[in-house]
């Protein structure tokens, strides 16, 4: 993975996961599930401008802004589905303050690049890829709306 393209934010999650053994490593995942921001009342009141995240089994939606400039990702995901709700929360903070470059430039293999395979199933993984693609299609559609 080309570090060059890893917001600093990021590159870090990936290095605190990278750090821990694989036991530790679902500890800290379920740390991340705590921090999910709650959605701002726009979003809470409308969930019908979220997008589903069809690749997670849990029920995710998604919703990305851009303002001047700067990308920001909304998520919502279960609290019963702590490891989805995990994810969402690492891309939620580690997305938060970059440039729309800056997000179209995180390598689609970041969620596996956390070292989570052995920690969770594939699939769980592939519903994080998910989240990321969804984000940077939803990304380029405003972009492009603009």
């Amino acid at each position: 993975m080309d570090q060059t393209t890893l917001p600093e934010r990021l590159a870090e999650t990936r290095d605190d996961f990278l750090a821990l053994g694989v036991r530790d490593r679902l500890q800290l995942l379920l740390e991340f599930s705590n921090e999910l921001p709650e959605l701002p009342e726009r979003y809470a009141e409308h969930p019908d401008l979220l997008e589903r995240v069809e690749e997670c089994q849990s029920p995710v939606f998604i919703f990305v802004e851009v303002d001047g400039g700067i990308v920001h990702l909304y998520a919502t995901a279960p609290a019963e589905s702590p490891t989805t709700r995990g994810f969402a929360s690492i891309l939620v903070q580690g997305l938060a303050g970059l440039t729309v470059q800056q997000v179209l430039d995180i390598p689609a293999d970041y969620p596996q690049s956390l070292g989570l395979g052995e920690a969770v199933s594939p699939l769980r993984v592939r519903g994080m890829t998910g989240m990321l693609a969804r984000t940077k299609r939803q990304l380029r559609e405003r972009v492009a709306a603009l």
